[in-house]
């Protein structure tokens, strides 16, 4: 059976590799990972992607607070959950003035992070937009040289220092496999 699954776009090459990988026949409609800058975009994005259909939905929560629950989703507050839950929360107590990357923000941290806030034409609000961060933790799901690269210069910019806490896919990948299977029970 195919199954219709809307993703962000920050999440839409993990779970293509990770459907190819298990031999699912997954209908991957990825939406623009920009849209977590104004999350009360997301749900209605999700349903015109959807188009009527019944889908998989491949976002945790992501700032719409519950927005999504109507769909059967990932659970999770964020992204960053799906890829370390445990270790998310745990960095978070010993410092909650953490910022998060994950590949795709190291990647787009230009992009989806540096032009949207304007760091590019006044670099001057740095230090408002983070004065309450004091480090950056790279979620590494495919870590390389070149992504090590990246998220060095992404800690610089923000000016603070980088630490590396290296979590594969696994967490997404038993989050996306618990869902599919939620689907295929439910058809079954």
């Amino acid at each position: 059976m195919r199954h219709v699954i809307v993703t962000c776009g920050a999440l839409a090459l993990h779970v293509k590799a990770i459907a190819a990988r298990r031999g699912w026949q997954l209908d991957v409609r990825a939406l623009p990972p920009e849209l977590h800058s104004r999350p009360e975009r997301i749900a209605p994005a999700v349903a015109a992607a959807a188009g009527g259909e019944e889908v998989l939905v491949a976002y945790a929560d992501c700032g719409t607070r519950g927005a999504l629950d109507g769909h059967m989703r990932l659970e999770g507050e964020h992204c960053y959950d799906l890829f370390a839950r445990d270790e998310v929360r745990t960095l978070m107590s010993e410092e909650p003035g953490t910022y998060f990357l994950t590949d795709f923000l190291v990647r787009a941290f230009d992009r989806v992070v540096v032009r949207p806030l304007g760091l590019d034409r006044h670099p001057e609000l740095r230090d408002e937009y983070f004065r309450n961060y004091t480090r950056v933790v790279w979620l590494a799901q495919r870590p390389t040289a070149e992504l090590r690269a990246g998220a060095e210069r992404a800690a610089e910019t923000l000016g603070l220092p980088l630490e590396i806490v290296e979590t594969g896919e696994g967490g997404l990948e038993a989050a996306l496999a618990d869902l599919v299977g939620t689907t295929k029970r439910k058809h079954a």
